[in-house]
């Protein structure tokens, strides 16, 4: 079994608390409330802001074999933030809002992850985008108001990068688990903030 699918395995219960969560699943029947969606996508925003810097400096230090598909992926995180700047315009979104206690969170994580090996690094950055792809896929199609982004995060081209991401850990070798459990419950943390109202740190989160 490659190092990837072993990951997904065996850290199963993790993958599923971060790509089946109640917010997704409020996507996809509609539940979700509009202002928590709102919200949310403001914040997705600067996490993308994040990992493009995150991103950058990794294609700086990558081997040259990876180096095109990090840069597309970075050329691709570019133009999700002019596409979140023309959303913010069409709902009003606050893209200045500053960041929630898992925004901040996720931010620091990267800051490891861009102090780590290579290795580490680009496997991370894997375990980031996959996670993505299949939660935004198990809220498919997506309930009116909702299927519109569903849609913008499912697309064949992102299943591709995700994919070259995973041979890309793949030939580099197993990344640090410690830095792979961080992502998952920081993911299933991002999608969280946004149900519990205030500005809860991450960590009280993660006890309840």
């Amino acid at each position: 079994m490659s190092h990837t699918a072993d990951l997904v395995e065996r850290h199963a219960d993790r993958w599923e608390a971060a790509t089946r969560h109640p917010f997704l699943a409020g996507v996809r029947d509609g539940a979700l409330p509009v202002a928590a969606l709102d919200t949310w996508l403001a914040q997705d925003a600067l996490f993308v802001a994040d990992l493009l810097a995150f991103q950058a400096r990794l294609l700086a230090r990558a081997p040259r074999p990876a180096q095109a598909v990090l840069a597309a992926g970075a050329v691709a995180l570019v133009a999700e933030l002019d596409w979140f700047e023309g959303l913010a315009a069409d709902r009003g979104l606050d893209l200045g809002a500053p960041p929630l206690a898992a925004t901040r969170d996720y931010a620091a994580l990267l800051s490891r992850l861009d102090a780590a090996p290579y290795a580490d690094a680009v496997g991370g950055l894997w375990v980031v985008e996959r996670v993505y792809l299949d939660a935004w896929s198990s809220a498919l199609p997506g309930a009116d108001g909702f299927a519109e982004l569903v849609e913008h995060w499912t697309t064949p081209g992102f299943a591709a990068y995700v994919a070259a991401l995973q041979a890309l850990s793949e030939q580099a070798g197993p990344p640090d688990e410690t830095l792979v459990v961080q992502v998952l419950d920081q993911e299933a943390a991002f999608w969280q903030m946004v149900l519990d109202g205030p500005d809860v740190p991450a960590q009280t989160r993660a006890a309840r």
